[in-house]
């Protein structure tokens, strides 16, 4: 077992909490944040661990090709694994010839798999692994989870996107300035099965949480988490900084659902967490917004009619 023991950690840019998380052997775990809170996480990993984060930025050779490349590291990593294998495993075969420099993002990025890969370490921290690679590439790092797990290696993904997280491990866990904590999930099936039992429960309200999908898994948030929440096109989705989920229910079944936790419809098409408003904007006599407290600094419409009852809450008059 390998664990990540991260202190407290406060500036004016970033408050990194305290935590720890552990990975086994064969384990994938995903810590899905923003992008303030990843760097300084892995600031902190690499100031106090003897471990490379793998970001895919540096440490191959532009002037060689491919082939060369791989050969390089082959013998440097003492990797026995045949170079014909190795371009295959990460489907090299059609650039092998080309230089680095005349390599598509993503061949290149295959590239760093393959070198990531030969590194052999027991444990491999990757950040932002498929980020902005096509179809190809997220397929062939897929294929080296399940082959470095295989080897009995521990993976630790740090991702600032939740559908990257989930679409590479069940083990995921959201990281705030509150804490970490576990993303929870169910697929659609779990979900069937769990809507009676949920229903008929005394305690739904202590316990509520709200489904948003992802491919064909449900994430469960905290009403707590969410910024707010935006009907588009007939369709509703929530919002967490700049991420957006979307939900099954329309915004007025989500709206009665929402009250009790703080939550407020203040445009027709939005409905606000209360508790993140940090700022009532007056564009015009009859133009408002409300500005989120979070980190992408998120403005919503506020319908005239609704300034007076948000000024009454907020006891402004």
């Amino acid at each position: 077992m390998y664990v990540f023991k991260i202190a407290h950690r406060y500036d004016e840019v970033i408050t990194l909490p305290a935590f720890t998380i552990d990975i086994q052997p064969q384990q994938i775990k995903a810590v899905y944040s923003d992008v303030d809170l990843q760097t300084a996480f892995v600031e902190d990993i690499a100031s106090k661990n003897d471990i490379m984060v793998l970001d895919c930025k540096e440490g191959l050779y532009d002037r060689l090709s491919v082939e060369d490349n791989l050969k390089f590291f082959r013998k440097w990593f003492h990797c026995k694994i045949p170079i014909s294998e190795l371009l295959v495993m990460f489907n090299l075969q059609s650039c092998a010839g080309t230089s680095l420099k005349n390599c598509s993002s993503s061949e290149v990025r295959r590239v760093y798999y393959a070198k990531y890969y030969m590194m052999n370490a027991k444990v491999n921290v990757f950040q932002e692994p498929i980020s902005n690679v096509d179809l190809k590439t997220m397929n062939t790092f897929i294929q080296l989870l399940q082959q470095v797990t295989k080897e009995k290696r521990a993976v630790l993904l740090l991702v600032s996107s939740a559908e990257h997280a989930l679409l590479l491990t069940d083990l995921t866990y959201h990281l705030r300035e509150e804490g970490l904590q576990v993303l929870e999930t169910e697929t659609e099936e779990q979900k069937d099965m769990n809507t009676s039992e949920t229903l008929a429960s005394p305690f739904v309200e202590n316990l509520f949480k709200i489904p948003a999908k992802v491919d064909d898994k449900v994430i469960l948030f905290d009403p707590t988490e969410i910024d707010y929440i935006e009907s588009q096109s007939g369709k509703s989705f929530i919002y967490i900084n700049k991420d957006a989920f979307a939900l099954d229910f329309t915004l007025t079944e989500i709206e009665k659902k929402l009250e009790l936790y703080g939550f407020y419809r203040c445009h027709r098409s939005y409905i606000v967490n209360l508790q993140k408003v940090r700022e009532i904007i007056t564009w015009s006599k009859n133009t408002y917004s409300l500005r989120i407290n979070n980190k992408a600094q998120s403005t919503i419409p506020l319908s005239r009619t609704k300034l007076h009852t948000i000024q009454e809450i907020f006891k402004l008059k």
